[in-house]
């Protein structure tokens, strides 16, 4: 990547999530962004055929239009169209009823370039940790068969990611 796209790219969403944690501790939300760009990172490095700039500006930002008052045009006018695009169509439609979004999430990252569905298959895996202690058995199974799909419909993007994704739903608790 670009290292001055990088930098401009890491502290405009550092800015953005000022003062944000990662949900149930006491860390910056800058921490899921950076880990989200370090699965990216790692697929591209083993994919070197996709865009580099593409993918890790989406990565870095994927959360901004859902979780700050960043606008589409904003990005669009910072960092491009496409990324804004990206971002975009990573973001949950919040109009929508919320058995939809993710549905209608993933058509919009599948009219995308491969990189924007890196981007989400990445945000998946780093969110497939322990489950909050306040989730249901039923929450956690619903969270594992979304993550099931988004794997279906996006994994041919990124051989690599995909197979650290399976490893990620593998270790996944299954309600008892």
């Amino acid at each position: 990547m670009n290292p001055n796209l990088y930098q401009k790219v890491s502290r405009f969403a550092a800015e953005a999530h000022a003062g944000q944690l990662v949900p149930g501790t006491e860390l910056p939300y800058l921490l899921h962004l950076m880990q989200v760009s370090a699965e990216v990172l790692c697929a591209l490095i083993a994919e070197p055929q996709h865009d580099v700039n593409l993918a890790l500006a989406c990565a870095l930002l994927h959360d901004t239009l859902e979780d700050t008052s960043v606008s589409r045009e904003q990005l669009a006018e910072v960092f491009g169209e496409p990324v804004a695009a990206g971002v975009s169509a990573l973001t949950k439609d919040s109009a929508l009823p919320k058995a939809e979004r993710m549905a209608d999430s993933l058509t919009r990252i599948l009219a995308q370039p491969d990189e924007i569905a890196l981007v989400k298959l990445a945000d998946r895996i780093t969110n497939l940790q322990k489950p909050p202690a306040l989730w249901s058995e039923s929450k956690i199974e619903s969270y594992k068969i979304e993550a099931e799909g988004i794997l279906d419909a996006l994994g041919h993007a990124s051989p690599a990611l995909a197979a650290r994704f399976r490893e990620k739903l593998a270790a996944y608790p299954s309600p008892s």
